[in-house]
């Protein structure tokens, strides 16, 4: 009997260690799940902002967790230099993260429409509705929303106030709307190359056509645009138009003026490069501003940087809006890990506190109408008032036809071609038109 009992007390711990262990194998399985099992969710973020590094974000990962203790969020920055080529990579060989932060050109107009991206429509039904059409139209491909928004804001040009005012060329701004004419755009340009030539102003140069990198195309392409009041595809998203007359136009119009000297080209600058040319005041405007870049460059400008919007031939400028962005999730195939993003995303996106903090880091504004202005009080308030003055100028958002990614690596070489070769302007916007066409699928 003792040898009997002492069997079956053997057995029953041996069947209690199996059961043990199987809890520990269903635990492995099961590692995605939201509650109780640790999981693990990765987040790639592009450079938006004040978010460059993984640190920017601390703070927020710290507040989810406050709530949500058992979902790790491991974050991944990449940058706009070579973050198209790291997903690609990463997306080729299965390792695609788990949330990725950034905007609709990319989460919708690239990821969604290869079929890569999660149904986020669920948020939007809960917390969505005080998100401006503007953003909602952008955030959805065919009616399902792969984008949950967080910020927007206008991207737009900047002046250096007192170099202006030294050549003279304040009154061919207005100073109230922030708006100009092209004819007057022309004028203050050609009056600080003419105040530089007569050691009235240290500009080296009025203002720079960068055309060596993607980093910034937003800038020159509204620029364009802007000029004679034209789109840079046609109305329905189906083909890019820059090689209509008006586009054609103002790139001939920016050519006679690098010609001139009104103007500069640099084939081996993108934005950055230029934004330190502004900064440095070595030349007049930068083609590529808003209030991060503001923030980013304070300490170095010995001058008042004065945001303009893009010159048009009629003074209604259409502006570029500079995002929105936010958050999409890639179907990795494990449903814990999903619901663990959308977790993720709706506190950092809808709870107000958070999410307050995470539009600062932007440096841009709420997509949530109803959360008004977030600076009100800040000691900031008014630096911010003329970029938010300029979302009242967003023009009709295109950044989702097809082919985006390629047409933005011909952009820039078309534009060098034009501004520093002297190429002819139709040929090589014709050129340029054939060859993005052909990526639109």
């Amino acid at each position: 009997m003792k040898k009997v009992f002492a069997l079956a007390l053997t057995l029953a711990m041996v069947l209690s260690l199996a059961a043990c262990g199987g809890n520990n194998d269903t635990a492995d399985d099961t590692s995605g799940t939201e509650e109780g099992t640790g999981t693990t969710i990765s987040l790639w973020s592009f450079n938006i902002g004040g978010f460059t590094d993984a640190a920017s974000w601390d703070s927020l990962i710290a507040a989810f967790n406050e709530q949500y203790p058992d979902i790790t969020v491991e974050v991944n920055p990449i940058n706009y230099q070579d973050g198209d080529s790291i997903l690609t990579s990463a997306i080729s060989s299965g390792t695609a993260p788990d949330i990725i932060f950034e905007g609709p050109e990319r989460i919708v107009g690239n990821y969604a429409r290869e079929g890569l991206m999660v149904d986020l429509s669920d948020l939007w039904t809960a917390s969505g509705s005080d998100i401006p059409e503007s953003i909602s139209s952008v955030s959805q491909l065919d009616g399902t929303y792969y984008l949950y928004p967080l910020s927007v804001a206008a991207h737009c040009m900047a002046i250096n106030y007192e170099v202006f005012e030294a050549a003279g060329a304040l009154q061919y701004i207005d100073e109230e709307t922030r708006t100009w004419t092209t004819d007057d755009f022309v004028a203050a340009m050609e009056a600080i190359r003419d105040a530089a030539a007569a050691g009235t102003v240290s500009v080296a140069t009025p203002g720079i056509i960068y055309c060596g990198a993607q980093g910034g195309d937003q800038g020159t392409r509204a620029l364009v645009n802007n000029l004679y009041s034209d789109y840079y595809v046609n109305e329905d998203g189906t083909s890019y138009n820059i090689n209509s007359a008006n586009n054609v136009q103002a790139l001939t119009l920016l050519q006679s003026m690098v010609n001139d000297e009104s103007l500069s080209a640099n084939a081996s600058f993108q934005a950055s490069d230029e934004l330190q040319q502004f900064a440095n005041g070595t030349s007049a405007v930068t083609f590529c501003w808003n209030y991060s870049n503001y923030t980013q460059y304070a300490d170095q400008t010995q001058f008042t940087p004065f945001a303009m919007a893009f010159p048009s031939d009629d003074g209604v400028p259409e502006l570029e809006m500079a995002g929105p962005y936010g958050f999409g999730v890639f179907d990795n195939g494990d449903q814990a890990k999903i619901d663990a993003a959308k977790t993720f995303i709706d506190f950092i996106c809808n709870d107000q506190t958070a999410g307050v903090e995470a539009v600062k880091t932007t440096g841009f504004f709420p997509a949530h109408a109803d959360w008004g202005d977030v600076y009100e009080g800040d000691a900031d308030a008014d630096l911010r008032a003329p970029f938010a003055l300029m979302s009242n100028y967003l023009g009709r958002y295109y950044n989702l036809t097809g082919g985006w990614t390629e047409q933005r690596a011909l952009w820039w070489p078309m534009l060098a071609e034009i501004m520093t070769t002297g190429a002819d302007p139709q040929t090589a916007a014709d050129n340029f038109v054939e060859q993005a066409n052909a990526n639109i699928g």
